[in-house]
């Protein structure tokens, strides 16, 4: 038996190694992030039970049954009773409550537009945790590839040193060229405890927002998304209104507030109640009535300011969708124009800062290695490559955070 429930753990342990970690892809993080996110859950389930009220706000009220024991001691030559066949008589009233035409379908499109609203919420909500991340998947990576640069100028600094230290030897440097590649060479390295630090905190951050432990293993970043081609800021304005999920809220909620208004101009309309009324007399029923009862609407007055209410806020809600749209598209086109200058940087820098950096570089060590470059001069283009090639990363996970927020007002992908 120990040895099969042995080989049952391993078989365990083996397939939960296998399932590889989220982390090494946005898309890995953002699967994570739909089905585990407390706060998706959260407004999902908000739009679930918003969905529900809507038949029931526009159902009829519950009938209502009502039985009135009349002389229940026969003019005292008998005890108080309770049954309907000793007392003198026994009316029973059955009646139902209806609204004026109308009311009940206004009720039901009211629910209708609230749902609505929690439906445009839940994808607010998401196209926010995704933006976030993809912004936060951008950041890591980031500081991934900033690592690796920075483990490589490490080595590079201490080839340099050797290099320094066998000129030194031989006569041909002064001591302060070592010392000065000493020097580079602990800078990165305390450059590189930050950037470590930065990295765990970014992968407790994304673990957050995935709703797992802080310090759960992600793997490594290994690639960005691919950028769309250059983009057309009309249509995007165009796609703008129609996809943006606050927007889809604001529609629901002037959709609502309409049907609000409707609802207070129809309330000047009574409603009514119904009802059939048997009378019992000993053991049998021996008359019938019907009974028709309504409201008089007569406190003007109260319904003229709900009918006002209601028209402010039915105004209220269009100008806070015309701010909203406003506010928006200056957002839209703010990360358009960021994207556009993270692109140029990226086409800059890898097509002339970094070729140039690089000849520098080769140009300083041969001149040094044959004494025509002092070491300062090598140091500082070994600086300009690392400096050129910070700069291409940077613009590269700029674009990615540009278009996270570009997504996220959209509320989909590109």
């Amino acid at each position: 038996m120990k040895p099969l429930l042995a080989a049952l753990l391993m078989a365990l342990a083996a397939s939960a190694q296998a399932e590889p970690l989220p982390g090494a892809n946005v898309e890995s993080l953002l699967a994570v992030a739909r089905e585990g996110s407390p706060d998706v859950r959260m407004v999902r389930l908000e739009a679930e039970a918003a969905r529900e009220r809507i038949g029931p706000a526009g159902a009829l009220p519950d009938p209502f049954l009502r039985v009135e024991l009349e002389n229940i001691t026969r003019g005292g030559t008998q005890t108080a009773t309770l049954s309907p066949a000793n007392v003198g008589d026994t009316k029973y009233l059955l009646a139902q409550p209806l609204p004026f035409w109308g009311k009940r379908d206004l009720k039901r499109e009211i629910a209708a537009a609230e749902a609505e609203q929690a439906g445009g919420r839940a994808a607010d909500t998401w196209a926010e945790v995704a933006g976030r991340i993809k912004a936060l998947y951008a950041q890591y990576w980031l500081t991934h590839r900033a690592l690796q640069l920075t483990r490589e100028n490490i080595a590079l600094s201490r080839q340099l040193e050797q290099i320094a230290q066998v000129r030194y030897a031989s006569g041909l440097a002064a001591q302060q060229d070592a010392i000065r590649a000493q020097v580079e060479r602990s800078t990165l390295d305390n450059e590189l405890v930050g950037m470590e630090t930065d990295y765990r905190q970014q992968a407790a951050f994304i673990n957050a927002m995935l709703a797992r432990s802080a310090n759960a293993p992600l793997a490594e970043p290994s690639a960005l998304r691919p950028l769309p081609a250059r983009l057309d800021a009309a249509r995007l304005g165009e796609r703008l209104v129609e996809r943006n999920p606050q927007i889809a809220i604001e529609a629901a909620r002037i959709d609502g507030a309409g049907k609000s208004r409707d609802l207070a101009y129809r309330n000047n309309f009574p409603d009514f109640i119904v009802g059939v009324q048997p009378m019992q007399v000993g053991d049998r029923v021996d008359a019938w009535n019907l009974m028709l009862e309504m409201n008089i609407p007569l406190q003007q007055g109260t319904r003229r300011s709900q009918e006002r209410e209601a028209e402010r806020m039915l105004e209220a809600a269009a100008a806070r969708k015309e701010a909203l749209g406003h506010r928006l598209h200056g957002e839209l086109s703010g990360a358009l124009a960021s994207l556009e200058a993270a692109r140029t940087t990226e086409d800059i820098t890898r097509n002339r800062l970094l070729p140039q950096a690089e000849l520098t570089f080769k140009s300083a060590l041969a001149g040094y290695e044959t004494g025509k470059v002092d070491f300062a001069t090598l140091l500082d283009a070994q600086r300009q490559i690392r400096n050129a090639k910070l700069a291409l990363l940077r613009a590269q996970a700029s674009q990615q955070q540009r278009l996270a927020d570009i997504e996220r007002l959209l509320g989909e992908d590109l």
